[in-house]
């Protein structure tokens, strides 16, 4: 099957023009077909505190209130998207920016409250990705970069977890293609130490990760991560990558990042 990069930027790259320029640069030059899912940045917070409405975070997770929902569908889907797409096409690399609910990209439902009885707002968990859709542009050598709004089937907006997209669209499109899942943010990899770049843990296995778990040797917003890692690997995504933005090429080629394996 013919090889397919689905690479997820993080928020603090997206925050850092310099960063992000070269990032997009790099991206551009991949060969091949290409999918980019992009997460928010501080952006949307930002503008919610000029705008007067208050932000509630929970665990490092926002609240979406119906107020919060316009502020990162016009951030997220608007104007970060369509920098991204702008920058891309400066790089000679055709490019159309979506969000979950052009094309029925990507469908999610409202998530319940959970255990300790929060309730996120409007947040999506995925249920379907529109793996036609995206073969199809993908076929006519577009560039697909992914908004993190979804939609419901009764046409609800709902902000949903890049990671998480980025998962679900890999997953969706291995039956089509050899997908290689890539995690881009600002760290090397996966740390033993978290503010020690130089202890990135190459490889990370099902046994592992559970001994990391246990020994607590594993940052806690880290964990999230790799869960959607093994849940890729579980459903047909050949490889899955987490590291440096700045060392894309080398993360393609294997010789940086953390690789996380069956």
């Amino acid at each position: 099957m013919e090889k397919l990069f689905v690479i997820k930027i993080g928020g603090n790259i997206i925050d850092d023009e310099i960063k992000l320029s070269s990032f997009l640069q790099s991206f551009a030059k991949i060969e091949g077909k290409k999918i980019l899912v992009h997460g928010g940045g501080k952006l949307a917070t930002k503008l919610a505190k000029q705008l007067g409405v208050e932000q509630q975070m929970i665990d490092g997770r926002r609240i979406t209130d119906a107020e919060t929902l316009k502020i990162v569908t016009m951030v997220y889907a608007g104007f970060i998207n369509k920098n991204i797409v702008a920058k891309l096409q400066s790089q000679h690399c055709n490019a159309i920016g979506l969000s979950g609910a052009d094309g029925n990209c990507i469908v999610s439902h409202k998530r319940g409250s959970n255990s300790g009885g929060i309730d996120y707002g409007f947040v999506g968990d995925v249920d379907a990705v529109n793996s036609i859709l995206l073969k199809t542009l993908l076929e006519q050598n577009i560039a697909v970069v992914l908004a993190p709004i979804t939609v419901d089937t009764n046409g609800q907006l709902l902000n949903t977890n890049a990671d998480t997209i980025a998962q679900e669209t890999a997953k969706a499109l291995s039956i089509l293609y050899d997908v290689e899942l890539i995690y881009s943010f600002e760290k090397s990899g996966v740390l033993l130490d978290v503010h020690d770049e130089t202890t990135v843990i190459a490889t990370i296995n099902p046994l592992s990760y559970q001994t990391l778990k246990e020994g607590k040797k594993i940052f806690e917003g880290m964990i999230p991560k790799l869960d959607n890692a093994f849940a890729a690997l579980q459903s047909g995504v050949t490889k899955v990558i987490i590291g440096k933005a700045e060392e894309l090429n080398q993360l393609i080629s294997g010789s940086s990042g953390t690789s996380i394996v069956q």
